[in-house]
């Protein structure tokens, strides 16, 4: 079993983050990076639909500040439109980016800002796998993040997760050229999220939050935010979806969402996290917080049944709002109920073409594309292990 060093950390998350509701109200008064923005959004139409595109355009008016629409990042952001994005900065000389959006968004975003300073693909600078391994030796165009949903923590992080297709890799690249410059958390942008996607977002977050809790990497700061992570979205995120206009739930979880963010800027996530980088490497079409709910149970149960750090899957149960707690297995309690509570329960792999005779390319692509995820768990997951936890979430 791997101990961890309480009490050792470094911090340096330099972004400006404004949080409250309605304070994307306030960007026209804030200093912005540049005068000509891209602003990127995803290539649905929620937030044109709801009025978040013209509340930002708004703004950008009001700054002064010009702007070109960028209109394709996917649910998971593929390589292929990076290109895209890139060459849309270089064709209208922006200056800096502004991403609307969830993750994805904002992911596609800083993978653009690199590539137009840096120049090639964005797949040069990615260190596993495929990727080039080249390092990112210019500063990228300055980012601007407004996050329309509460899962990645991406506003308050250095990292960017992208696809590509052409080699079944979904991986991400950690570096603090990405901290954006600025980010505003707005929970009155979350309330028209449907309500499945609330739960799939939520739940990424809280994956955050339970993964960073109980990592090799968790240290005295990390657990700063991770334990209040996990309260404020695990008390919060089934009243959110239950109502979307319930905008004090959406405040606490969009806190827990960016409180992982920074823990991931001081701490680090476990393997969980690769293998679902796995699953909806192979199937697009798979929500990365789906994919997390689907992996929960069976991935925590593992360590339980190990008993790595009791203790800690008991203070998660109490955060989660078993105040009584007294047995790791009060953990998987709450996880279910949650799950339940969020109308997640149902949710199967086969529904999105997953299949098991998929697992052992699964398992050798988290590994291979995001093996260092697995030198953060407390026991180290072999072949066999990660193949338990995929058979037993799989129906």
């Amino acid at each position: 079993m791997k101990e961890f060093k309480l009490m050792e950390f470094e911090k340096f998350i330099p972004t400006r983050l404004v949080f409250g509701s309605g304070c994307t109200g306030r960007i026209h008064s804030m200093k912005l990076p540049g005068k000509k923005a891209l602003l990127v959004i995803s290539n649905g139409r929620s937030t044109k639909a709801n009025g978040s595109l013209a509340r930002i355009q708004n703004e950008l008016d009001l700054a002064g500040v010009s702007h070109v629409l960028f209109d394709k990042v996917e649910a998971n952001p593929l390589n292929s439109t990076v290109r895209a994005g890139v060459q849309a900065a270089l064709d209208n000389a922006c200056d800096f980016i502004v991403a609307l959006g969830g993750g994805s968004v904002m992911d596609a975003a800083k993978a653009m800002a690199i590539v137009v300073t840096n120049g090639g693909d964005y797949w040069d600078y990615i260190m596993s796998g495929s990727g080039g391994k080249k390092p990112v030796t210019r500063a990228p165009l300055p980012l601007v993040c407004i996050t329309t949903t509460a899962g990645t923590g991406s506003e308050t992080d250095r990292g960017a997760v992208i696809s590509n297709p052409d080699t079944r890799e979904k991986v991400g690249l950690k570096t603090e050229a990405l901290y954006p410059v600025l980010s505003f958390v707005d929970p009155e942008l979350m309330v028209s999220v449907p309500p499945a996607f609330t739960a799939y977002q939520g739940w990424d977050a809280l994956s955050h939050n339970m993964e960073g809790y109980i990592s090799t990497q968790a240290n005295i700061m990390s657990d700063v935010f991770a334990l209040p992570g996990v309260e404020h979205v695990g008390r919060h995120l089934a009243r959110a979806v239950r109502n979307g206009a319930d905008l004090e739930a959406h405040e606490h979880v969009a806190l827990g969402n960016s409180l992982a963010g920074m823990l991931m800027c001081v701490g680090g996530v476990g393997s969980q996290h690769s293998l679902e980088d796995a699953l909806s490497a192979f199937h697009h079409d798979l929500p990365h917080g789906a994919g997390l709910i689907l992996l929960s149970k069976a991935y925590f149960q593992h360590f339980i049944d190990r008993h790595v750090c009791d203790d800690r899957f008991i203070r998660m149960a109490q955060a989660l709002g078993m105040e009584d707690a007294s047995d790791p297995q009060d953990f998987i309690t709450m996880l279910d109920r949650l799950q339940k509570d969020c109308g997640v329960d149902s949710l199967k792999m086969s529904d999105y073409g997953i299949t098991p005779g998929e697992f052992p390319d699964i398992i050798r692509n988290a590994k291979e594309v995001s093996g260092r995820l697995f030198q953060f768990d407390r026991v180290y997951l072999e072949d066999e292990d990660c193949m338990d936890i995929l058979m037993k979430s799989y129906r």
